[in-house]
């Protein structure tokens, strides 16, 4: 594909082809030739199979299960077509993996979230083009540009589609407000935030609901879903105060340890997420609707390519 005055190429790794292959065919072009596999000794090899000299380079990959895999193997390609005089290389990281570490939040801890964007910017990307990072100030560790999508607008038109009247969106924590709010002034309603603390990781502890939710349709809404304790528990306490029904819309599936077996045991009326993580739907609960979020990465790729605003796809 050759706009803006240089090739567009689209390369994906092993952790989202599926996503990347689906960018592509919306952007009327197919994935380049590369191959990502390993040496006999476990470490990543990197083939990059056709000429990218002068092009724009799009690098397809989430940073999920195995996230230790799946970031080295987007490093090394950076760093392949870096070698290879890519004129721009743009890492597309649909789920930006060891997010949470952010801060310090006790002494000798580490703050893996900068530290990754320090590799993804030594290996040679020029910018980053990502969705629903974990916090927002995520962008500022970066030296390079950063285009931050968000999937609050797809899930909001699912859910209009639903048709639920009564309805209120509900952070499962303070530090979520800013989206329930985007999402709830997007629907029309009122947002509620479950006051929340967590004695260990992946534990949560519901403390308290700030705003009314009996009688309403309640939509939990967050950027993650890792062991569904959050969403689980905030469920059980939104239906013991009345609530009628609880739906789920978050974007990053990432399901691990005991998490379908909560979801599946939750009073969760619906699970809305995003194919930023692929998901192996002959595990996951029929309640589980997964919306695709190729077109929005497509669109914006192609105003990278082309220099335009980003923002104003959301506006």
């Amino acid at each position: 594909m050759v706009l803006g005055g240089s090739r567009l190429k689209i390369f994906a790794g092993n952790a989202t082809p599926d996503l990347a292959r689906e960018i592509a065919e919306h952007l009327g072009t197919t994935l380049g030739e590369i191959e990502v596999d390993r040496f006999s000794n476990g470490e990543v090899r990197v083939i990059v199979n056709e000429s990218v000299r002068g092009a724009d380079v799009f690098v397809v990959q989430s940073t999920c299960h195995p996230v230790n895999d799946t970031l080295m193997e987007l490093l090394i390609m950076i760093d392949a077509f870096r070698r290879a005089s890519a004129r721009r290389i743009t890492a597309v990281i649909p789920f930006y993996g060891y997010a949470r570490q952010d801060r310090k939040t006790r002494g000798r801890e580490p703050i893996t979230a900068k530290l990754v964007a320090n590799l993804i910017a030594t290996a040679g990307a020029d910018r980053v083009l990502s969705m629903d990072l974990h916090a927002g100030q995520i962008q500022g560790f970066f030296d390079i540009p950063v285009d931050h999508l968000t999937a609050v607008p797809l899930l909001s038109q699912y859910l209009v589609q639903k048709n639920l009247s009564e309805v209120v969106v509900v952070s499962p924590d303070p530090g979520g407000v800013t989206r329930a709010r985007n999402m709830a002034d997007r629907l029309g309603f009122p947002f509620a935030i479950i006051d929340k603390r967590r004695p260990a990781p992946n534990v949560a502890e519901v403390m308290n609901v700030i705003g009314a939710v009996e009688g309403k349709h309640a939509v939990l809404v967050d950027d993650m879903i890792d062991t569904a304790g959050t969403v689980a528990e905030g469920a059980r306490v939104l239906r013991e105060l009345g609530a009628r029904s609880v739906y789920v819309a978050a974007t990053h599936p990432v399901f691990s340890g005991p998490a379908l077996e909560r979801l599946s045991a939750a009073p969760i009326e619906e699970i809305i997420v995003t194919n930023t993580i692929p998901l192996d739907r002959s595990r996951v609960p029929d309640k589980v609707t997964v919306l695709s979020v190729a077109r929005l990465f497509a669109q914006a790729i192609l105003r990278i390519h082309e220099d335009l605003s980003v923002s104003t796809l959301f506006t």
